[in-house]
């Protein structure tokens, strides 16, 4: 051996070719041995020189043998959690490295778990926060994003761990639904529905950055798809005056639709009337239905009146109420079940007996599906714009913003805007039948 050689060659017993264990310059201890792939000791010797003065050959370049020395040191040390956050920010500052995960740290879980924890609305520390904070969040919400974290982020990103996402992962999770399809039409997934599924995770993920439970706000500068959101036809006066005329299959869909129609209620709104919430001209809105979160808040928390100034809505709701068979008093639906004492009628009845009764009216199949229950709150919102102060018709509406507001009334009327009178009873009288027979 050279003396004062920095490197130890050897051969080990029963092998034929040469092993180079370089000595650390620190230390002087020698690392680990790295066979020279070199039966002749000469030619281990120039192998091991050359590596010596150009780096070690790794998968990811060469590697110096200084620095190997620093892992080795690594290797040996008694290290702290607080050594290696150090040697990261190091490694971070260098570009060498974007992420890392300490042991036992928040970012140190899965991820799916992490955002399946997040839309989990009972044990869902997100959405305690909020309800903590007085920001209303429903069942109903968090259920679509459970099931859009399920059905979309889990099977792309298996079992990553919360803290290794970067934001290019992100960027290819949504390059990964530019080409997927519905499972029910087959068709390729709308704008809108492909952001709420980017959404689902973003919005977590910008919580637990905000918690310090990640290093990066994965949700900064995304670009969302663009698409606007499926306009919801809205029928013309004329076809909904021949709507309600006719006979519907079940009475309380039908003065469902009529109300919808006539004050914008949202159909939740409609199946979280109760006995005590009727006036004699007007509902005193304070409730919503869903089947997830039961009887709440309506969307925006906030409580209205909601006038009504039709005696055959009106008598018909009254009346309606009256019948609830589950002698539950002012706290009984007004749109009950026949089935069940707690609940109201299924949303889904409101919407399909809609449809029917526009076939029996003469639209075909397809043309009947353009139209849903909350079309009547586009109709309302956008026959009424203009012809009253906008901040009367968003206390009528419960829209919060301008803007919304906007959105709910952007539908061409065919210029009949002229035609339409200021008042709310001028508006929508002439569309009603002339007695609530058949709508209860």
């Amino acid at each position: 051996m050279i003396r004062d050689c920095p490197f130890s060659l050897w051969q080990r017993a029963g092998r034929p070719n040469f092993y180079v264990q370089f000595k650390n310059e620190k230390t002087g201890a020698y690392m680990k041995p790295i066979c020279t792939g070199q039966a002749s000791r000469p030619q281990a010797l120039k192998v091991a020189w050359a590596w010596y003065t150009d780096g070690i050959p790794q998968k990811a370049g060469k590697a110096a043998v200084h620095n190997i020395g620093i892992v080795d040191q690594i290797r040996r040390a008694d290290m702290t959690a607080a050594d290696a956050e150090n040697i990261i920010k190091e490694l971070k500052k260098k570009g060498l490295v974007k992420s890392a995960i300490m042991t036992g740290t928040k970012a140190d879980r899965g991820l799916i778990d992490f955002l399946l924890e997040v839309w989990d609305f009972d044990r869902s520390p997100y959405v305690k926060e909020r309800l903590r904070k007085d920001h209303g969040i429903h069942r109903e919400y968090c259920h679509a994003f459970y099931r859009f974290i399920e059905m979309y982020w889990k099977p792309f990103f298996g079992d990553r761990l919360l803290g290794s996402l970067t934001k290019a992962d992100i960027e290819a999770f949504i390059d990964s639904l530019e080409k997927l399809k519905s499972d029910s039409t087959k068709k390729p997934l709308a704008a809108v529905t492909k952001n709420r599924i980017v959404q689902a995770g973003t919005i977590a993920l910008k919580w637990a950055f905000n918690k310090s439970m990640i290093e990066t706000d994965l949700s900064a500068g995304i670009v969302y798809f663009a698409g606007k959101a499926r306009e919801r036809q809205i029928l013309t006066p004329e076809t909904v005056k021949v709507l309600f005329a006719a006979d519907w299959q079940n009475g309380k869909a039908k003065l469902a639709n009529m109300l919808a129609c006539v004050t914008g209620l949202r159909a939740g709104e409609i199946l979280g009337l109760r006995a005590v919430d009727l006036g004699n001209d007007c509902l005193y809105v304070s409730h919503s239905y869903n089947p997830f979160d039961g009887l709440k808040t309506t969307k925006n928390g906030e409580s209205r009146t909601v006038q009504v100034p039709f005696p055959v809505i009106m008598d018909a709701l009254i009346d309606l109420a009256r019948s609830n068979p589950h002698r539950q008093g002012v706290d009984g639906y007004v749109f009950f079940s026949d089935t069940v004492t707690d609940k109201p009628l299924d949303e889904k009845v409101l919407l399909s007996d809609l449809r029917k009764a526009l076939r029996k009216i003469g639209l075909s199949a397809a043309e009947s599906k353009k139209y849903t229950v909350h079309g009547f709150r586009h109709f309302f919102t956008a026959y009424m714009k203009g012809k009253i102060d906008d901040r009367f018709l968003k206390m009528q509406t419960g829209h919060r913003t301008d803007k919304m507001l906007t959105h709910y009334s952007a539908h061409d009327i065919d210029g009949q805007a002229a035609a339409v009178q200021a008042a709310q009873i001028q508006i929508f009288g002439g569309l009603l039948p002339a007695s609530s027979e058949g709508a209860a």
